[in-house]
């Protein structure tokens, strides 16, 4: 398979992403919908107590993502044998989709901090039979990870990209120049404020911090060189692929 990587969102988002971490910093650039530092804090049991009540219906819920789904994974560029990092794998929606791409000689990690949300994939994975797809029920700070991993992938994981310790873990198991792909919600442009305040309301219940909404890829440049950002769903979401850097010496 011929993997390109996707056209740039900004034709100079590589060159220019350090400084928009910068610009994001700064105490001005919290977007004006939140309210209290409280809002921009990381809270994995608040993420857990949540997703106790959302497993049920999560599934039919987040239908919608599909296609976005399909683009990030599209953008792995996987290959068969290679070995795929699911972060926040939730039910298991991506499994299927990762398996197939890395055959029966891959291997496929999925890490959920949620054991509800865990058990529906591990349904998923037993009614499949598949004996290469490995389950980690872990916060992502403390996963057990066995690298190093060929590819990984990140689903509406607004939580963990904020989680400098996860990320940390994570790519301390990831090779250099493995693929990373990535897509989830992202805010509005800042003139369309009432737009970002309906996006919040519907969305808010599927992670616990709004920091960095403007621009959620943006931690992942620490570790991967970002090719360039797609946004989707008319602005309140992207995909972003790239390469995960050599770490430095």
């Amino acid at each position: 398979m011929v993997c390109n990587a996707p056209p740039p969102f900004d034709s100079d988002a590589g060159a220019r992403v350090t400084a928009m971490q910068r610009h994001d910093a700064l105490p001005g650039a919290r977007h004006p919908v939140a309210g209290g530092d409280a809002m921009f804090q990381l809270d994995n049991q608040l993420a857990r107590d949540r997703y106790r009540r959302l497993s049920p219906g999560y599934d039919s819920a987040t239908r919608r993502i599909e296609p976005v789904r399909r683009q990030a994974i599209d953008a792995l560029c996987l290959e068969p044998g290679q070995r795929v990092l699911d972060v926040a794998c939730g039910t298991g929606k991506s499994l299927a989709m990762l398996r197939n791409a890395v055959g029966a000689d891959g291997a496929v990690v999925g890490v959920e901090q949620s054991s509800e949300m865990l058990r529906l994939a591990r349904r998923r994975v037993a009614d499949a039979g598949w004996d290469n797809v490995q389950l980690v029920e872990s916060s992502v700070e403390s996963a057990p990870l066995a690298g190093p991993f060929d590819a990984v992938l990140f689903v509406y994981t607004q939580d963990v990209l904020q989680s400098e310790a996860a990320l940390a873990r994570i790519f301390a198991a990831v090779r250099p120049g493995a693929r990373v792909a990535s897509t989830g919600l992202k805010l509005f442009p800042w003139y369309l404020g009432i737009a970002n305040i309906w996006l919040l309301t519907v969305s808010y219940s599927y992670f616990t911090t709004f920091r960095g909404l403007r621009r959620p890829w943006l931690p992942l440049a620490s570790y991967v060189e970002l090719h360039g950002v797609r946004p989707t769903y008319f602005g309140s979401g992207y995909v972003v692929s790239g390469v995960r850097r050599r770490p430095a010496t």
